[in-house]
């Protein structure tokens, strides 16, 4: 894969992780904020960020 398509890559999962950390903190604004959803969106972001890592390092790499 071309340096472009991982830097396009990396982006793409640090805005998705930037979304999902909004959606937490606006259902943590709510009167009675879904924590099972909360627990879903953190889990997304932890896969998220794993997935994000291994990019930056290829990108790194050069591959």
């Amino acid at each position: 894969m071309p340096k472009r398509q991982f830097r396009k890559s990396v982006a793409s999962l640090r805005d998705q992780i930037e979304k999902h950390y909004q959606k937490i903190t606006d259902e943590k604004a709510k009167e009675s904020p879904d924590l099972n959803l909360i627990a879903y969106w953190e889990k997304e972001i932890n896969g998220l960020k794993k997935s994000l890592a291994r990019a930056e390092k290829r990108l790194k790499r050069g591959q």
